[in-house]
């Protein structure tokens, strides 16, 4: 049996705006395990980015609080810390990267200078070793030691991705959090950075989460998958399980929309409609509005969570029972 890293327990986050609340996410739970990488999928507001704030205990307060729920990190709850025993595991234990390298660095530090705080700041090493290790990690993410002293708008965006990566593995952290790493890079630089990711993820024996759109960069980094939709996980497993059996239809409509290889179509099948709006977020199945299946039993209630098989959730009522017919069919 493989050792638990973290375990979210019915998480409840919420924005609280002066004439509406926001409900980003509402009763999240799931389990890592050490040296695994979970991809969360989902579109723009379903709460991705928000649930990885969470873990980090980041969400900005106010407007943001955390209504309910645990977040255990090494079978502590990070959630009920003190700052300072907060600020002694970011970084160290678990660590995140940004969406956006431009706005994660610190445009008037070098970047050398920007990971050797973090290595100061948590490693009891003098500031000659510090500035040795951060050599070496700059190196270690492929960007030669002597740009050590250059500052980040001299650095092209894939380079400065991979600063911002040099940081968040500075520490050698248990738990790295990639929130969307390669949204703004171009295909070929997201390749490489990808790779470089598994690479040192599996030198350094650090669990992930990947947060992404793409279900190609799922396939090929993730362990298992967890499928978000209006602040809820809807369906999560294995990439076996999610890729050759899905059941919840959401998940189902986003493998319709992907072009194949397989299959001569004219057109592709998006997801009729839109999320809906997180301030008024339905008492049944937020859902329902989009699907195909819906039925009578989808408006009376809150879909349950179920498991087809073990190891695999989905919150649908259509599932019980594992009535669904195979979605990929």
């Amino acid at each position: 049996m493989r050792e638990k890293l973290l375990k979210v327990s019915d998480l409840v986050v919420h924005y609280e705006l002066e004439n509406e609340v926001v409900e980003a996410v509402n009763g999240v739970s799931f389990e890592m395990d050490r040296g695994e990488t979970l991809g969360i999928v989902g579109e723009t507001g379903a709460g991705k980015t928000t649930l990885a704030l969470s873990i980090m205990r980041l969400v900005p307060e106010p407007p943001g609080r955390v209504v309910q729920g645990t977040v255990a990190l090494d079978g502590e709850n990070v959630l009920s810390m003190a700052k300072r025993e907060i600020r002694q595991i970011r970084g160290k234990k678990v660590s995140m990267i940004f969406q956006d390298p431009m706005t994660s660095l610190n445009p008037v530090q070098t970047v050398g200078n920007q990971i050797m705080e973090v290595i100061k700041l948590h490693e009891n090493c003098s500031a000659a070793e510090a500035v040795i290790r951060a050599t070496e990690m700059l190196e270690r993410v492929g960007i030669p030691g002597e740009r050590f002293n250059e500052y980040p708008h001299q650095f092209s965006g894939g380079m400065r991705q991979r600063v911002v990566i040099a940081i968040a593995l500075a520490c050698s952290p248990e738990l790295l959090i990639a929130d969307e790493p390669t949204t703004a890079l171009d295909v070929t630089i997201q390749a490489q950075i990808l790779d470089m990711m598994r690479r040192l993820k599996d030198d350094l024996n650090t669990s992930m989460i990947m947060i992404t759109h793409d279900l190609g960069v799922v396939a090929e980094t993730c362990d298992k998958v967890a499928i978000m939709y209006a602040g809820e996980l809807v369906e999560y497993g294995t990439v076996e399980q999610i890729f050759h059996r899905p059941k919840h239809p959401y998940t189902v409509g986003l493998f319709r929309s992907l072009p194949s290889l397989d299959k001569d179509v004219d057109r592709l099948q998006p997801i009729p409609g839109l999320m809906p709006d997180p301030t008024k977020l339905p008492n049944h199945c937020s859902f329902y509005d989009r699907c195909e299946e819906a039925c009578d039993d989808c408006l009376q209630r809150e879909p349950p969570v179920v498991e087809p098989e073990p190891g695999h959730t989905v919150r649908c009522c259509r599932c019980s029972g594992g009535e669904r017919r195979e979605a990929m069919e």
